[in-house]
C-alpha cells in the first residue's frame, strides 16, 4: 500500500469512530529515529490531516507519563511501531508494545510495524540487538521474569504482523 493510500485510509476511517481521540499512536525509540525517519513520518501524517500522537508532542504537563501514554494508545485507531536497533533496550517502548497488542486484541486497534534497519525475524526471535537487550533486562533485578516474558511474547507476535521493512532508504 502506498503512503498516500495508507494516509487516505487512516484519515477517512477516523470519522467512523468518534470515540477515538487520535488517528495514530506513534511508538518509536527516540535515539534511533526521532530526528530522522520518525520526524519525517510524523510530519507527513500531520500534513495529511491525520491526528497523530507522539510522546514529546502530546504528553500533558502535570500528568504521569506512563498513564498518559497508555491512555493515548487506548484512544487511537491505529498504532505505527517503528522497530529500530535499540527499541528493545527501552522498557518504555516494550511496555507500550504490550499495551498496543493488548488493544489490538481487545479494542480492534490496527497495528502497522515498520522494521527500520532491523530484520523482522531478529525481532521475533530476539537475535542481534534484540537479544542483547534481553540479556540486559534479565540482569536487571527490578524487572520481573513475568514482565520479560510479556515483552518477548509481544515482540514475537508483532514480528508476525505484515508491515514495512526499511533498509538504507
Amino acid at each position: 500500500m502506498s503512503t498516500q493510500k495508507a494516509c487516505t485510509s487512516l484519515s477517512s476511517s477516523s470519522s467512523s469512530n468518534p470515540l477515538r481521540k487520535y488517528d495514530v499512536f506513534l511508538s518509536f525509540y527516540g535515539k534511533d529515529s526521532r530526528k530522522t525517519f520518525t520526524d519525517h513520518l510524523y510530519a507527513s501524517l500531520i500534513r495529511k490531516g491525520i491526528n497523530t500522537y507522539r510522546d514529546n508532542e502530546n504528553l500533558e504537563q502535570g500528568k504521569p507519563i506512563a498513564s498518559g501514554l497508555m491512555k493515548a494508545i487506548e484512544e487511537s485507531k491505529y498504532a505505527i511501531i517503528v522497530l529500530s536497533k535499540n527499541y528493545a533496550f527501552s522498557k518504555w517502548c516494550l511496555n507500550e508494545l504490550v499495551k498496543i497488542l493488548e488493544c489490538m486484541n481487545l479494542k480492534q486497534l490496527k497495528v502497522l510495524p515498520i522494521f527500520y534497519h532491523v530484520d523482522p525475524s531478529d525481532v521475533g526471535n530476539q537475535r542481534e540487538t534484540f537479544g542483547k537487550a534481553f540479556l540486559k533486562h534479565e540482569e536487571d533485578r527490578k524487572v520481573s521474569i513475568e514482565q520479560i516474558q510479556k515483552w518477548r511474547t509481544a515482540l514475537k507476535e508483532l514480528s508476525k504482523i505484515r508491515g514495512r521493512h526499511l533498509v538504507d532508504r
